[in-house]
């Protein structure tokens, strides 16, 4: 059975009030698909692990976000997971600037994602090495 964090209680409850409930439903969708899924704060964020990073989600003044941790690697067919320049493309996670529930994808759409995405994890499905930079040449790079 997956582990409630009470951190993670704490983080909705001080988020703004628009953001609770959103965040409240993805964390109980998080759960359906996934019943091993542990909660965790990592990075400043509710976090979800299940055999190795899972999904998060993160509330700010306006908006919040949810990301999928290989979301390039979900079955996308209506292109939920694309980029949402549209809804302001600097946010960070999949689903763009998330003001309301409505701005959610369908239930059994997100929960399609998040079985997907816990398939990925038991299969021990990596994501592809990020090509190295050109011009780059790590620690002590003087130019």
């Amino acid at each position: 059975m997956g582990k409630r964090d009470i951190r993670i209680d704490a983080y909705i409850k001080n988020s703004k009030a628009f953001a609770q409930p959103i965040m409240v439903h993805l964390r109980e969708l998080v759960h359906m698909a996934c019943s091993d899924v542990e909660e965790t704060i990592k990075w400043g964020m509710p976090s979800f692990i299940y055999k190795g990073q899972y999904g998060h989600m993160v509330s700010f003044k306006e908006h919040c976000v949810f990301g999928f941790w290989k979301a390039k690697l979900i079955q996308d067919t209506n292109n939920y997971l694309a980029e949402r320049s549209n809804q302001g493309g600097e946010a960070i996670g999949n689903l763009g600037r998330i003001i309301s529930i409505d701005d959610l994808p369908p239930d059994e759409m997100m929960l399609d994602f998040l079985k997907q995405a816990k398939k990925l994890n038991d299969e021990g499905i990596k994501l592809p090495k990020a090509p190295k930079k050109k011009g780059k040449t790590g620690i002590g790079n003087t130019r």
